[in-house]
């Protein structure tokens, strides 16, 4: 039986948690207090068996850091974008590619989309990375 999106974001929300500091989610926030993962569903492939079950979801994490003018977010993102080390976004979500137990099994292919984004109605900028995760449950 393949795994609930609920229980995908609920694994990757516990893998996100082993990064010191980092704020994980698994819904998207009403207000957010950086550093803060935000995991989201971009596609469900149902048909990866002859007789079904199987399915490859493909999601993306959104980590925002802080102000984007401040050295220490910038500092705090290139950890995050670390191949590996204690705040490796990859190293922590391929730490147990079964999430848990809910995948069969999941690999971070790609990170990218560093850029400023506006939030709030005081319109402060935050700096803002993405990864992409592919997850076959």
């Amino acid at each position: 039986m393949a795994a609930t999106v609920s229980e995908i974001m609920t694994g990757l929300k516990g893998r996100l948690a082993t990064v010191s500091g980092l704020r994980p989610t698994d819904y998207l926030p009403d207000h957010v207090n950086p550093p803060v993962a935000i995991p989201a569903l971009e596609s469900i492939d149902y048909h990866q068996s002859s007789r079904g079950g199987a399915a490859v979801h493909e999601l993306t994490v959104t980590v925002i850091v802080g102000s984007a003018s401040e050295r220490s977010a910038q500092s705090r993102l290139d950890g995050y974008l670390s191949y590996s080390g204690d705040s490796s976004i990859r190293a922590a979500i391929e730490g147990d590619p079964t999430l848990g137990g809910v995948a069969q099994t999941c690999i971070v292919t790609s990170a990218g989309g560093i850029s400023a984004i506006e939030i709030g109605s005081a319109n402060t900028r935050y700096l803002i990375a993405t990864w992409n995760v592919t997850v076959y449950a």
